[in-house]
């Protein structure tokens, strides 16, 4: 009997490879990957994002269980070998953050013992990101904290989303490749405004955005306004500047996340009443949306919310003013440049 000839391992399938972002990668060749199995993974935190990554991949969600005992530990469960695999493990650090970072640290040390080749941490949004300095003496790091903690674990490279601070790059020892929202967030609204609109104004809710808002800007072609807040002195209500025109235009205030919408709905309010705005929209990538969030933004003068996916959304938080977009895809071309040790920063060239 002849001796059949072994075929290399083709992890993905080899039907046409086509992300959902306007690319198409392989036009309905075979990847031609580097030999490694590659598996996606998740926790709990996000497992439909994790599920539409592995789809746009054309791959399925590798099988894994994440339970919390009676007792509050959590046991993780790897279902399927993962040796010498390339292993992406996809949580967002949202609420629970503690219980969300925990499963993602539990997992990473589950695929190392089980002797996978490279662990690659996905976490579309990072959590503790706004603790990255000392405010105050005696403050503590925590962004710091939690990178050793996850290097500790096992994990050999972070994939992110809109940092809350770029430097928190610096805090890792593994190599950090940092994705962009803006290049997701701005074709939704040129797509509803178009290029180079007369009546369009980006505005930076404080001075820590304006960088994002200037990047959003370059997209639309459109000027940027900033909001100043100061408190003149102590017990004193805030004073409200708007730096720039709004007056008669439609005003897109750019954040890199929404947590409580104090700031966000002051913002909408000032371009309204002290500048004149016609109409105040709103984008972000992370939607935290915690404590009276949800209530700010209803009684808000803001007609639409534009959010990345990053973090779901519970049914209570699903109202008329929030419209999500997807970000799989983007995390898809990304673990698929990662896997074929390709660059990123390609990506986004406008």
């Amino acid at each position: 009997m002849p001796e059949r000839k072994a075929r290399a391992r083709d992890p993905l399938s080899a039907k046409a490879f086509t992300l959902r972002c306007g690319k198409s990668f392989v036009g309905g060749t075979k990847m031609n990957f580097h030999g490694k199995d590659i598996k996606i993974f998740s926790a709990n935190s996000n497992r439909p994002v994790a599920k539409s990554i592995a789809d746009s991949l054309g791959l399925r969600l590798s099988n894994s269980d994440v339970r919390t005992f009676s007792d509050g530990e959590i046991s993780v469960s790897i279902n399927e070998t993962v040796r010498g695999s390339d292993v992406f493990i996809v949580q967002s650090t949202c609420a629970p953050v503690n219980d969300n970072l925990m499963e993602m640290l539990i997992m990473i040390d589950a695929m190392k013992r089980a002797s996978a080749a490279r662990i690659t941490a996905v976490m579309p949004y990072f959590g503790y990101a706004r603790q990255d300095r000392k405010a105050k003496a005696h403050d503590p790091i925590s962004a710091k904290l939690c990178a050793d903690l996850i290097t500790a674990a096992g994990a050999d490279r972070l994939l992110t989303m809109d940092l809350h601070a770029a430097q928190i790059q610096g805090f890792f020892n593994i190599p950090v490749d940092h994705l962009l929202g803006v290049p997701l967030l701005a074709p939704y609204f040129v797509d509803k405004f178009g290029t180079s609109p007369d009546d369009i104004v980006v505005v930076s809710p404080d001075f820590g955005s304006v960088t994002r808002a200037r990047n959003f800007s370059r997209r639309l072609d459109a000027p940027i306004a900033i909001v100043d807040k100061r408190r003149q002195r102590a017990n004193v209500c805030e004073v409200m500047n708007i730096i720039g025109d709004v007056k008669d235009k439609n005003v897109i205030l750019v954040d890199d996340m929404i947590d409580t919408a104090g700031t966000l709905c002051n913002a909408a309010k000032a371009v309204q009443e002290i500048g004149g705005a016609k109409e105040v929209y709103a984008c972000a990538t992370h939607g935290v949306l915690s404590g009276p969030a949800i209530e700010r933004i209803e009684a808000s003068p803001i007609k639409e919310v534009v959010l990345l996916d990053t973090i779901p959304l519970t049914e209570e938080k699903k109202i008329d003013k929030i419209v999500t977009l997807p970000v799989a895809p983007t995390f898809a071309e990304a673990i698929e440049r990662i896997y074929e040790d390709k660059p990123l920063g390609t990506m986004f060239n406008d």
